[in-house]
């Protein structure tokens, strides 16, 4: 292969073949081609773009770079959910159990954070004893099992992507429309799914900041996931404020547990004396957390038949989660990836394990009228609950809770978020920042849907 002829074909806007495709994924795996000329691929992909054919070409290249799931026949369909992700965004946590439930298989791999976006593995990190690295045989297994298994992808799963992603992770090419569909959808693809629900999020704190930008993606991922087989879902969320009302690795799997417990609404992590004491009231408020669980669960039943209408599938779904089966079926889950389920729930039960907790209040009364995800994201993330690079270690126990969120009221002095931090310096100098992610007005903000669109 001469692959500098290739470069020059893409810089000048000529389609390659699927075959040229396999040939550069193979040969990148293998280390023939050195990592100045594939950074200069990139950036010609990013520039000229890849057409359906090519696109289709490169994922189904990237998956049949290394292992693929297998798994025997079974009735139980075989799903998964990917987010673009966001703050706060713990969906995984509760949606696979309820998954499992609803009689699914749920192969999720998952990856780590970034920057402000948290990761579903550094979550789970924060679980004693939980191992989120396993070979294949055993994912396999826990699946066959236990229903569901949330880890991350073996050394021997979609090795092309790995690479791939290092190089365009510093040569700006990362937003890149088929480079991140390949991306997202060969992994998918590696788990053999019969259906796959996308969560496609736009706003400030989103990859995507602009609805029409996550539309463009969505469109994409559908189109490629139908040309692959995959039978996928696209919802656009918005992530504007953060989801739920806890953000940080700890705190939001406790928020997660309180979401699996029958007809709990989303004042987790707090008492009903707390919440009265805080002066907060959240008329009509939908608790957002939940209602995506629902949701993405509602449109999996659809996707694969198992459900007749939206209603029928709503209230499935709804009543298998307020069953508390979902509760059980995660420590089941835990228990079969290796965690301390006695120490797990002797953590689950303290009210903080962060060192200080320190309370912001609003200076005025009134509605809340915005809470900042991008800046809370930011204010996690330097008080050591996010990477500013691959090898920032993770501090699991920072991060807010008792987050208010928009159209919610509150009086002078009561509690706009609880900061947990390492030492008091740190959780007043993110107090200090916080002050600007929360606006209050007089007025109730105007409603703004969670669900913004669904691409089929």
């Amino acid at each position: 292969m001469n692959f500098l002829s290739l470069i020059e074909s893409k810089r000048d806007g000529q389609p390659l073949a699927a075959e040229q495709i396999r040939e550069i994924v193979s040969s990148c795996v293998a280390g023939k081609i050195p990592d100045y000329q594939m950074a200069a691929f990139l950036m010609a992909v990013f520039f000229r773009g890849l057409n359906t054919a090519e696109t289709t070409a490169l994922t189904l290249a990237m998956r049949d770079s290394g292992d693929v799931l297998e798994f025997p026949k079974d009735k139980r369909p075989l799903v998964d959910k990917h987010s673009t992700g966001g703050v706060g965004d713990k969906v995984s946590l509760p949606l696979a159990p309820l998954l499992a439930c609803l009689g699914f298989r749920v192969p999720m791999i998952s990856g780590r954070g970034l920057g402000i976006t948290g990761g579903t593995l550094d979550k789970l990190d924060s679980i004693p004893g939980f191992k989120t690295t396993l070979p294949t045989k055993r994912i396999t297994e826990i699946v066959q099992t236990a229903g569901c298994v949330i880890c991350g992808q073996t050394d021997r799963m979609v090795p092309a992507d790995k690479k791939l992603y290092a190089l365009r992770d510093v040569t700006g090419t990362v937003p890149s429309i088929p480079l991140i569909t390949a991306s997202i959808l060969s992994k998918k693809l590696a788990e053999s799914l019969d259906a796959l629900v996308l969560d496609v999020k736009f706003g400030c704190a989103a990859f995507m900041q602009t609805k029409e930008q996550a539309h463009r993606l969505a469109r994409a991922m559908v189109a490629l996931g139908n040309e692959c087989g995959v039978n996928p879902r696209a919802l656009l969320t918005n992530m504007d404020t953060p989801l739920g009302r806890a953000a940080g690795n700890w705190l939001e799997v406790k928020e997660s547990m309180a979401c699996l417990e029958p007809h709990v609404c989303s004042r987790a992590c707090e008492s009903a004396e707390s919440w009265s004491a805080n002066s907060r009231s959240r008329p009509q408020q939908v608790d957002d957390l939940r209602e995506l669980v629902l949701t993405f669960a509602t449109h999996l039943l659809l996707q694969t038949s198992k459900a007749k209408s939206p209603a029928a599938a709503r209230k499935q779904a709804e009543d298998c989660l307020n069953s508390g089966e979902p509760r059980r079926k995660w420590d089941e889950m835990l228990v079969a990836q290796g965690a301390n389920l006695a120490a797990f729930s002797k953590k689950l039960a303290l009210d903080h394990t962060a060192p200080v907790v320190v309370e912001l209040k609003a200076g005025r009364a009134g509605f809340v009228s915005q809470c900042d995800a991008r800046l809370i994201g930011e204010v996690i993330r330097d008080l050591g609950g996010g990477r500013l690079t691959k090898d920032t270690v993770i501090k699991y126990d920072v991060g807010l809770d008792r987050i208010a969120k928009p159209g919610e009221v509150v009086k002078a002095g009561g509690v706009l978020a609880r900061i947990h931090a390492a030492d008091h310096g740190q959780a007043n100098a993110a107090g200090a920042r916080l002050k600007a992610a929360f606006e209050i007005s007089a007025r109730p903000p105007r409603p703004v849907p969670l669900v913004a669109g669904v691409i089929k």
